[in-house]
């Protein structure tokens, strides 16, 4: 357990009181427990669930308030708990956010985000990096190269959420690949299929800048959902990012007979179903992705060390803890030209 202390200085965290409420409050650094680290925060990423999470739309199991938010990260290690390995100060560092037990029987399978001991996730339940400082526990930790953009690894959260799905569709060189969705999720999936060198790499959403930036990272075809209508039944591949109210449908839409669909948007109650009629007749093999295993988390790490993930190209604002209220504003707001944003404490 982590016990807030003074170590001679003080340390600023963002907290969510309850939906709509938050202040920015200064107390002691927090020290690590028993196999624990302190990370000084050097970016964390804003996303939906963040948004959620302050407007008071997260369903009630996976949100506890008051919360300090941020699950999207990095930083540098800076101190270390009982147990824990001291070469590890002074790390840059992400890590994972579910707080797997490791013992039940999904953990013990290489499925951690699906551990079935309860939720439990920085950001939601237990204290994020909307903060100087985050405390997470060691085993969670990916560290970085020594010279990591530390800007750009924030991002590796959900380009490991993409690394699961990719994982899991297994795409195969010379395959026609569609990617539903060119928000962050679907940009860094572009940079992670471009690499299976496809045939034909689709990017379709309906906001016309977000599919040109596509382009840059190895998109061959952009479109809009109307333009994608002349598309159904052509990919191997179909990799659904927008978790729109139709994009799963649609998405189904777009597979081969025999194809491959992977969800990784987050839907809500009253999302178009999928036509069962349609699974049946053509054969399609449909997965869903929440959240990452330690496996996915460590194949987005090595992605990004080696040069085939670019996040940065993706942030477009950056904020200090003390325009929290502004940053979250923009996410999911719509505004043309927004990207993602950061807190940068």
């Amino acid at each position: 357990m982590t016990v807030p202390t003074a170590d001679g200085g003080t340390s600023r965290a963002i907290v969510v009181d309850r939906p709509g409420v938050h202040r920015l409050v200064t107390g002691p650094v927090p020290v690590p427990g028993p196999g624990e680290v302190r990370v000084r925060v050097a970016a964390a990423g804003i996303c939906m669930s963040d948004r959620e999470v302050y407007d008071g739309h997260r369903d009630a199991a996976y949100v506890r308030y008051p919360v300090t938010p941020g699950h999207e990260w990095s930083g540098t290690v800076d101190a270390v708990g009982e147990g824990v390995d001291t070469r590890l100060t002074g790390r840059a560092t992400v890590a994972e956010g579910f707080r797997a037990c490791g013992t039940c029987a999904r953990c013990r399978a290489g499925e951690t985000s699906l551990c079935t001991s309860g939720y439990d996730e920085t950001g939601f339940t237990v204290p994020g990096a909307f903060a100087d400082h985050v405390v997470v526990p060691a085993r969670l930790l990916h560290p970085l190269a020594d010279d990591a953009d530390l800007r750009a690894a924030a991002l590796l959260e959900p380009a490991a959420v993409v690394a699961a799905a990719v994982r899991s569709s297994r795409p195969e060189p010379g395959e026609r690949i569609a990617v539903v969705g060119a928000g962050t999720l679907g940009l860094l999936a572009v940079q992670l299929l471009a690499a299976s060198s496809p045939a034909e790499l689709a990017v379709i959403d309906p906001r016309t800048e977000r599919t040109l930036l596509a382009t840059e990272f190895g998109a061959t075809l952009i479109g809009t959902p109307e333009d994608a209508k002349e598309l159904h039944g052509r990919y191997d591949l179909v990799v659904e990012t927008a978790g729109a109210p139709s994009t799963a449908a649609s998405s189904c839409l777009l597979a081969r007979r025999g194809g491959r669909v992977v969800l990784t948007g987050m839907f809500t109650p009253g999302a178009t179903g999928i036509d069962p009629v349609l699974l049946t007749l053509n054969q399609l093999t449909v997965r869903s992705v929440f959240g990452a295993p330690s496996a996915a988390w460590a194949f987005a790490v090595r992605a990004f060390t080696a040069g085939l993930l670019a996040p940065a190209p993706l942030i477009s604002h950056e904020f200090p803890l003390e325009r929290y209220g502004e940053a979250v504003s923009l996410v999911g707001g719509g505004a043309p030209g927004t990207g993602k944003v950061l807190l940068r404490p």
